[in-house]
């Protein structure tokens, strides 16, 4: 259980999430006070690697890594970017420390980008995220009359700015090469990888730099505090805490800062409050509807992104979604299906084809007008498109189909024998021997 001595997060404010002066009393821009006059990059990153710190946009890398790869890289043209372009569904958390730690990702940012060396910088941010993004261009201009971004930063002769950028609304934009194509004027499609990834091969085909929020957040707390500090908490491959977006069938959904390994019970139980209703959790999506599911016997799996990996299923960017007892799981999947039909680039044929086929069989059966080899149908075409897209839209939309089935196929064994949704009463001429 995470104490007020151990790492946290967030630091509390006792002012606007904006006004600087509550933020540096409380420790702020100490960090990137110490990076600027004490600290050589090569320091940064070492005490990054020391402190365990793996990013939280869902694939886990270990940050320290990533970093030393940009600042070492052979061409010394560099960019840096935090990706702040959350479109996943039930997931929130950069949102909520857009709107509450401005600064806090700041500080992060600028420390990234110095370690970088990154010619320019961005802060990519969703279009729909308004007052988050007034709150962080309010912070930049009070960061910059003090000091700490501009010209001449802390008269060290270095100069650094941050300009922010406002992303394209769908979901495939947040993927971090198609961020970077929209982010010079053309359309947000994923790049091909490997071999081009953005560390080698970025924002205007240079070695780039690329973060998401909570990452970033990390960062000043870690270099102030010390790498000790970070790793009481969390597990030995994932050390510290992580902020859990908490919605669907629970009672208190929000967002919840716990320390890896945590498990998934104590969060839906204890932080959530539990299902409304006295229902019972039929299901949950530990790491998004991109990851496969886990049912109500493995609620005490230690959320990280090792333990959930060796559970078959994932933690992603920590969006938990909780299912309950009265949900029809051919309607959800269908809902989750629909999503990454309308949400794919269509650049790769097997995600522009499979996503919409795998919604067409499963709204047929949905609609009661299914029959078994329209399962037989979708698992095949699971099969095919899986890990064949350029990024994995398409292989979520398969795993998610492929999941549902496996834990729950007798409910689309049902709507068929029935003709309809067995949560819904027949009606003449459907499923009542018409």
């Amino acid at each position: 259980m995470v104490t007020l001595a151990e790492p946290r997060l967030l630091q509390q404010s006792d002012g606007p999430p904006w006004d600087i002066d509550a933020y540096m009393r409380q420790g702020g821009y100490e960090a990137w006070r110490k990076c600027v006059k004490e600290l050589t990059r090569d320091d940064i990153v070492a005490e990054l690697k020391k402190s365990g710190l793996r990013g939280r946009g869902g694939a886990g890398f270990p940050t320290g890594i990533k970093w030393e790869k940009v600042l070492n890289h052979r061409v010394k043209e560099h960019y840096f970017v935090c990706n702040a372009g959350e479109h996943e569904p039930g997931t929130f958390k950069d949102r909520y420390l857009l709107k509450h730690a401005p600064h806090q990702l700041l500080e992060g940012c600028l420390i990234a980008a110095y370690t970088a060396q990154a010619k320019a910088s961005f802060v990519y941010v969703n279009h729909e995220y308004q007052e988050e993004r007034e709150n962080l261009r309010k912070a930049l201009e009070q960061a910059r009359a003090k000091g700490f971004l501009g010209k001449n930063i802390l008269g060290s002769g270095f100069d650094l700015e941050i300009e922010l950028f406002e992303g394209q609304g769908s979901y495939v934009a947040g993927e971090e090469t198609a961020m970077l194509e929209s982010m010079q004027g053309r359309p947000a499609m994923p790049r091909q990888k490997p071999p081009f990834y953005p560390t080698d091969f970025g924002l205007y085909g240079k070695p780039t730099l690329v973060n998401n929020v909570e990452t970033l957040c990390n960062i000043p707390r870690i270099l102030r505090n010390g790498a000790a500090w970070f790793t009481q908490v969390g597990t030995e491959k994932c050390p510290g805490t992580m902020l859990f977006s908490l919605s669907g069938a629970v009672n208190k959904p929000g967002v919840y800062e716990m320390p890896m390994g945590t498990p998934l019970r104590r969060l839906i139980e204890d932080f959530g409050g539990g299902v409304p209703g006295g229902r019972k959790v039929k299901a949950a999506f530990p790491g998004g509807p991109a990851f496969s599911m886990v049912t109500a016997d493995q609620l005490d799996l230690p959320m990280d992104f090792d333990s959930l990996k060796k559970a078959g299923t994932g933690l992603g960017s920590a969006g938990v979604i909780v299912v309950d007892d009265a949900t029809c799981m051919v309607a959800q999947t269908l809902k989750f299906s629909d999503f990454f039909k309308n949400e794919s680039c269509g650049q790769c044929p097997p995600c522009r084809m499979g996503t919409l086929n795998m919604a067409t069989l499963l709204a047929k059966i949905e609609r009661g007008e299914g029959a078994q080899k329209d399962l037989d149908a979708l698992l095949q075409l699971c099969g095919f498109v899986k890990g064949t897209g350029y990024c994995t839209l398409v292989t979520g939309a398969a795993v998610l189909v492929q999941s549902s089935l496996r834990l729950f196929r007798q409910e689309f064994d049902d709507h068929i024998a029935l003709k309809r949704c067995p949560s819904r009463p027949a009606t003449a001429g459907v499923g009542a021997g018409a």
